[in-house]
């Protein structure tokens, strides 16, 4: 999934008051300086248009060891509790407060005092000092006088910072509007911490194998499993079940404490996300099965594509089940069954994506795992791998090749289609700043383009699942109804009362991020090309 580029300087927050100037962020002015100068530089850079993925290892990577965690604390509690911070501000201050590095810095030091318990003196006094740091020792009144007047009753404050969201205007009314029964629940869930889930490689390990190992290395986890029910057309059962387990830790670890991480065990990836490979995947087998008792040719070829792959989480879990030795795999044949043939004789994955650098990761993901083209030949798998740096709204597969020919190639598509990246504020609130009220109109579009493109190259039987990290019911199932009323030859596959998660929608299902154990906010639509 790519998130759509709001993180420019068009798209950076509006300030109702003009800036200040004086200080221009930027990754230099975030390596020097006290810890809490560090954060309020690195704020700024967000509030300036940068994303917290590109600014976190900078600040981070200047720190001693003994000051990251606290810095990491500092900035992300920061972020999470932003917009609420800044109303709790406007009720403090007299009058307006318009400079903006004057705003963040008495940001951060209510942050120390309601929300990470430092204590008053080290909280008002290193803030204050800060604000020297920055070149704003003309506020450092002001500063002390708000500090000093939260540390009186810091509960109070904190009751009162809490009572509502902490979301830009614009997108509370909108969740408002789109979830009027779980908005408080929702926007209460925006603020906290999201859970670590890990996946588990189902061709090297089981999950409760590696519970186990989690448990020898006194990492406390627990077994997630969700449940997927979906009726398929011409189907010999009446309705495909699927269970998906993965592993939700106690607390956050980190990666190289985990028992063979670095052998590509386990990864790191949300429980809802670990939806999208087992989906696609059931519903491709069920189109070779349909088509295995039409046909006896068992020498087929099969094409599948996942759409805007990076940084390749859900490629990396395809092609494990792909890989595997269990009945997931296209390959795997009953040794009970003397006549039993494999659905597929060979498989070809193309996956794309539209920038470089991510096209890096998936590459880096993927040689984690060993499951790069040579890691598959080594293990002698008839899956022919292809990443490919393209724009998903204009890609043809084979358009360069002579012996394009335009027609529908491929059997299944996973589309991990561009989004505003809503149902991932718990890991990412930096997007609570960075996205705008505009980005919304200008996201649908690209994804309707996306899906308009994609669309024709599928066989007609084939499958494709749309799926976001968005909350927002107009890139989700509003984007699906508009996609299905223009196109008559797509089927909705209903998900059925099975699905242990997310929520019914008209078209699909919504995951929604509510409490501290559950996963990010996810939107799954599975369509079926049809016969013209």
């Amino acid at each position: 999934m790519r998130q759509t580029n709001s993180a420019s300087k068009k798209n950076a927050p509006r300030n109702n008051a003009p800036r200040n100037n004086k200080l221009k962020p930027s990754s230099n002015l975030i390596m020097n300086g006290s810890v809490r100068v560090r954060v309020i530089r690195t704020l700024l850079a967000i509030q300036n248009g940068q994303s917290l993925s590109s600014v976190l290892d900078p600040l981070l990577n200047s720190l001693h060891d003994g000051d990251k965690g606290f810095a990491h604390a500092l900035l992300l509690t920061t972020l999470r509790q932003w917009h609420a911070l800044a109303r709790l501000l406007d009720t403090l201050a007299d009058n307006p407060i318009d400079e903006v590095e004057v705003r963040t810095t008495i940001q951060v030091g209510l942050v120390q005092l309601l929300y990470l318990e430092v204590a008053d003196h080290a909280a008002i006094h290193e803030t204050v000092e800060a604000a020297k740091e920055i070149e704003f020792a003309h506020a450092t009144g002001l500063i002390n006088a708000i500090l000093r007047k939260v540390a009186k009753n810091p509960s109070k404050f904190r009751k009162k910072c809490d009572k509502k969201h902490s979301l830009p205007n614009w997108l509370a009314y909108q969740l408002k509007q789109d979830w009027s029964e779980q908005y408080d629940a929702l926007t209460q869930g925006l603020r906290q911490v999201a859970p670590m889930f890990l996946r588990v490689n189902s061709a090297v390990t089981s999950v409760e194998d590696y519970q186990q190992s989690l448990y020898g290395a006194e990492i406390d986890a627990d077994i997630v499993e969700l449940t997927t029910g979906f009726n398929v057309a011409n189907s010999s059962e009446t309705t495909t079940i699927l269970s998906t387990k993965g592993l939700r830790l106690h607390q956050t670890t980190a990666v190289n404490a985990l028992p063979h991480f670095s052998e590509g065990i386990a990864s790191v990836q949300d429980m809802h996300a670990q939806l999208a490979a087992p989906i696609i995947n059931k519903a491709l087998m069920a189109k070779l099965n349909a088509e295995k008792s039409d046909t006896e040719n068992t020498n087929n070829e099969i094409h599948i594509l996942d759409a805007c792959a990076a940084p390749g989480g859900k490629l990396a879990h395809w092609l494990e089940l792909l890989s595997s030795n269990d009945s997931s795999s296209l390959f795997h044949v009953k040794q009970d069954d003397a006549e039993a043939k494999p659905l597929a004789s060979k498989l070809k994955l193309t996956a794309i994506d539209n920038e470089a650098p991510r096209i890096e990761r998936i590459y880096d993901n993927l040689q984690r795992l060993n499951l790069k083209q040579q890691d598959l030949e080594q293990a002698e798998k008839n899956i022919a791998l292809n990443v490919v740096c393209a724009d998903a709204t204009r890609w043809q597969h084979g358009k360069n090749k002579k012996a394009a020919t335009n027609e529908p190639v491929f059997d299944a598509i996973l589309l991990d289609s561009p989004c505003t990246a809503t149902g991932v504020i718990r890991r990412h609130p930096d997007i609570s700043i960075l996205r705008t009220e505009e980005d919304i109109e200008q996201t649908t579009l690209l994804q309707a383009d996306i899906l308009h493109n994609l669309w024709p190259q599928l066989k007609a039987g084939g499958y494709l699942l749309y799926v976001t990290c968005s909350i927002l019911k107009q890139e989700n199932v509003e984007q699906m109804q508009d996609f299905i009323t223009h196109h008559n030859d797509a089927a909705v596959i209903e998900f059925t009362e099975a699905c242990n998660w997310g929520i019914a929608q008209t078209i699909g299902r919504q995951c929604l991020p509510i409490d501290s154990e559950s996963g990010d906010g996810f939107y799954y639509a599975l369509l079926q090309k049809t016969a013209e």
